[in-house]
């Protein structure tokens, strides 16, 4: 029998394409794919690719996994993979995963119209969001589990593994069985079949059985090490790649080689990968985070959690974690909006559904340094509140809540307030109408002061204007109007001298006009203001799917603008993007 590993991972993306259904995804150092249940067929390919010559499972072999298992309810299972016939919906292989428990199931042919076969491998726990290594020796009525190069755990039963299991018109599938239920919600890094040998005196070699690789598809594998802190980037001698012009270096930064002196000029810092650091749990879908620190007493996140019991938490950094800290009665927050007015310390959220008593309010919290949490200090009526932002405008401050629509009316104005100082309150100072809105940005260049609003749905469409607002005698007057399709978030932005202003549009939909192909795959566009025009104009169009926010920022040098992307017309699992300047 030929013993080359026979990678199934590798297998579902050929020269690194991702199949529908499959994105990157790196924690605590490692990278594993993660799989959406959308398209399980897409997840599968036909046996035949790895068994060229031979149309018979081998009858000794090993499978090698590396995984990450998330937390499953206690009567759950998920499929680890699957190899089945296409003209019926038989398991013919697989391995299965329950909460500590290991199953690996086999079709035996050989007895009377076919039967089922589970080994159980029980008290096998994996579910700590860590990375562990599963290799299964199978030889006739013997089957071995060795879990992180441990010891085996040995499983002699009744059937033996066939000996002619046929692989004819079948196909390996990743994580399911060609249905939804039962899907894996971990990460896969590695999925290999050694035919006609136990792997693991040859895997478990290293004491650190994570990085026991027998066969990790290229875009899994490690990344390069970091540079040393002095390390050094070599310029072509005596010149600069990037004007073309002779050096004039100090001596200091002279090197001897056997080509005229260059310069060594220091590595710049790249963009490194972010790893995951901790699962928070909350108390129900998350639709917005804010983090922030109180002086004196420490780092707090807000999370504003859709339903109304048991409402929204807050958190605080202890021990190197988030810990719950207080929970606050929210009905359906959509976002938290931490801000402070001298030393008062106040978090406002946005409510988007009505209280018990059919009253409709968003609620500003102030800071109570005697009891250590937040306490109600202002309700303020709202209207399907989507978000808070606050600002100050030559030293007064002020909040602007996006009103998003009342009943069915999308057309409905949003609300600035202006803190009066001898009464303790926000006051109503300005009204804006706004058309389903989403989102203030506000933002100064120079001397001025700017308030941009995304507008989303008119009722009708979503094309439509959003307006750029700028600050003059006393209150925002109409600067410039951008139109946006569904904006669901502005972002500024500078670079250098330049200042940007990009626009996330979450879809594309009329009811005078035909309907697109695809309402959701849309370019979202970046505009740069125009000094000498005063006024911004289109710098660059994305394309994005249904993107609902954009974030900027900077490391060294460099500059990301990174994309929400959230629904491609198809599946909520697609790629959010991060583009370099």
């Amino acid at each position: 029998t030929d013993l080359r590993p026979l990678d199934i991972l590798s297998e579902v993306v050929p020269a690194g394409r991702l199949a529908r259904g499959m994105r990157v995804f790196q924690a605590q150092g490692l990278r594993g794919f993660q799989l959406s249940a959308s398209k399980p067929r897409a997840l599968g390919f036909p046996a035949s690719r790895l068994f060229i010559h031979c149309d018979r499972f081998p009858e000794e072999f090993s499978i090698i996994v590396t995984l990450r298992v998330l937390s499953i309810p206690t009567k759950r299972n998920e499929y680890i993979f699957t190899l089945m016939a296409e003209e019926n919906p038989t398991v013919l292989l697989g391995l299965r995963y329950a909460p500590n428990k290991i199953h690996f199931l086999f079709w035996s042919q050989e007895r009377a119209s076919g039967w089922q076969t589970r080994v159980t491998f029980p008290n096998v726990s994996l579910s700590d969001n860590q990375w562990h290594t599963l290799i299964l020796a199978v030889s006739g009525q013997s089957f071995s589990l060795t879990v992180d190069c441990s010891l085996p755990r040995d499983r002699v039963v009744e059937t033996p593994f066939p000996t002619s299991l046929s692989v004819k018109r079948a196909s390996f599938y990743l994580g399911n069985r060609r249905r939804r239920k039962g899907f894996f919600t971990g990460l896969l890094r590695q999925l290999v079949l050694l035919p006609g040998a136990d792997a693991t005196p040859r895997m478990c070699t290293t004491t650190d059985f994570k990085v026991a690789m027998l066969s990790v598809p290229t875009v899994l594998q490690d990344l390069p090490a970091k540079p040393a802190s002095n390390e050094v980037l070599e310029r072509p001698c005596g010149h600069s790649t990037e004007q073309q012009v002779p050096l004039r270096c100090p001596t200091w930064v002279l090197q001897v080689s056997p080509c005229p002196p260059c310069c060594v000029l220091p590595v710049k810092h790249k963009l490194d990968y972010v790893e995951e650091y901790q699962n928070l749990v909350t108390n129900s879908e998350t639709m917005g985070i804010e983090v922030f620190t109180i002086p004196k007493v420490g780092l707090f996140a807000a999370a504003a959690n859709r339903y109304t019991p048991p409402g929204s938490a807050i958190y605080k950094w202890a021990e190197g974690k988030f810990v719950p800290y207080q929970n606050i009665p929210t009905h359906q927050a959509q976002a938290w909006k931490y801000f402070t007015i001298g030393k008062k310390i106040f978090l406002a959220v946005a409510n988007f559904e009505q209280n018990d008593k059919g009253q409709e309010f968003s609620v500003i919290y102030k800071w109570s340094h005697r009891k250590e949490k937040f306490i109600p200090y202002q309700r303020i009526p709202t209207h399907s509140a989507r978000d808070w932002e606050a600002f100050v405008i030559e030293g007064e401050a002020f909040l602007a809540v996006v009103n998003h629509r009342e009943g069915n009316n999308h057309n409905i104005d949003s609300v600035i307030y202006r803190w009066n100082a001898r009464t303790g309150l926000f006051e109503t100072n300005q009204t804006i109408p706004t058309s389903g809105a989403y989102d203030w940005e506000f933002f100064t260049i120079g001397p001025y002061s700017f308030l941009v609003v995304a507008n989303t749905f008119n009722g009708t469409s979503t094309k439509i204007y959003s307006h750029i607002y700028i600050w003059l005698s006393g209150s925002f007057q109409l600067f410039q109007s951008i139109l946006t399709f569904g904006a669901a978030d502005w972002e500024v932005f500078h670079i250098g001298d330049r200042i940007f202003l990009a626009v996330a549009n979450s879809h594309s939909y009329d009811s005078a006009t035909p309907a697109p192909s695809n309402f959701y795959a849309i370019n979202s566009s970046i505009y740069e203001l125009n000094i000498t025009a005063q006024m911004f104009v289109k710098f660059q169009d994305l394309l994005t799917y249904s993107a609902l926010d954009w974030e900027f920022f900077s490391m060294g040098d460099d500059s990301f603008l990174v994309v929400a992307n959230s629904f491609d017309g198809f599946t909520f699992s697609v790629n959010s993007i991060i583009y370099r300047f």
